[in-house]
């Protein structure tokens, strides 16, 4: 169950880092990231109420809050880095490295007790692997600063993050995500009265951002509780795959041709997901 929890996780969070990439090409990052953040608080807010979420402890040691709050504006400062480097056109060369952010919750599970077999832990190579190549590199023209460098914040952005947002689940997943919201919500307020803008988005657009919104949203919850029902480096490692989604989208909608590397990274990448669930 936490194995496939963080899969739908993966497909939810590249399906929604589609979408805000495409909107990225017509609208400041900063407006696209702030609209979905705002959308995703509400659907938060509305889940905490039916759900009965808030009884869970905010402080003390494993308590959601802070963490939370650590994991929203870190994920917040990947996110921006994402869209603003998706933005310029090279998919190919932010996507794969800010995949690797999975690297710094998976050693932090690793240090802090998760213990993997020889084959999981082929697996999760692959895996890696697989979805660093499924994203397709773009080697061929030489690596550009910019992209690059966004591509590292990124990938810093999402490590921190996650490993925050692993922490504060051990409380409550769904709060921990609220949390994360509630900051960032501030950030976004701050932003828009700084720039005086909303973005300048169309009415047709709107349904995109609450996509975005909730997709985003939801991929938080959803890999909160896998971790909490399996291994926190196994579910990291698998909602790692968001990439794949992405380039799979891009290559229907976008027509962005697939290139030999990102086939082979597919293949690596559903191989090592075949042998984590196995074993």
């Amino acid at each position: 169950m936490a194995s496939l929890l963080a899969l739908l996780s993966s497909m939810l969070w590249g399906t929604s880092d589609f979408e805000g990439g495409r909107l990225s090409k017509k609208h400041a990052p900063l407006a696209v990231l702030g609209y979905s953040q705002v959308l995703g608080l509400v659907f938060g807010l509305v889940l905490m109420l039916f759900s009965g979420a808030w009884h869970a402890d905010a402080f003390g040691e494993g308590g959601y809050l802070i963490p939370g709050i650590f994991a929203g504006l870190l994920g917040y400062f990947g996110l921006f880095c994402l869209y603003a480097g998706l933005s310029t056109g090279r998919m190919g060369v932010v996507s794969p490295i800010s995949s690797m952010g999975a690297v710094v919750p998976l050693t932090y599970a690793l240090i802090n007790g998760d213990r993997l077999s020889t084959i999981t832990s082929i697996g999760v190579v692959l895996a890696l692997v697989g979805v660093f190549c499924a994203s397709g590199p773009e080697l061929s023209q030489g690596l550009p600063i910019r992209p690059l460098l966004l591509a590292l914040g990124a990938a810093f952005g999402f490590g921190t993050a996650l490993t925050s947002m692993s922490i504060g689940a051990q409380s409550s997943a769904l709060m921990t995500m609220v949390s994360m919201r509630g900051a960032t919500f501030f950030v976004t307020v701050g932003l828009a009265l700084k720039f005086r803008t909303l973005g300048g988005f169309s009415k047709k657009e709107y349904p995109s951002l609450v996509f975005i919104g909730i997709a985003d949203f939801l991929a938080n919850v959803l890999l909160g509780v896998a971790c909490n029902k399996g291994l926190v480096s196994i579910a990291m490692v698998l909602g790692s795959l968001f990439p794949i989604a992405t380039a799979l989208l891009a290559f229907k909608f976008l027509h962005e041709r697939l290139q030999k590397v990102q086939y082979i990274g597919i293949a690596l990448a559903v191989t090592g997901v075949a042998l984590i669930s196995a074993f």
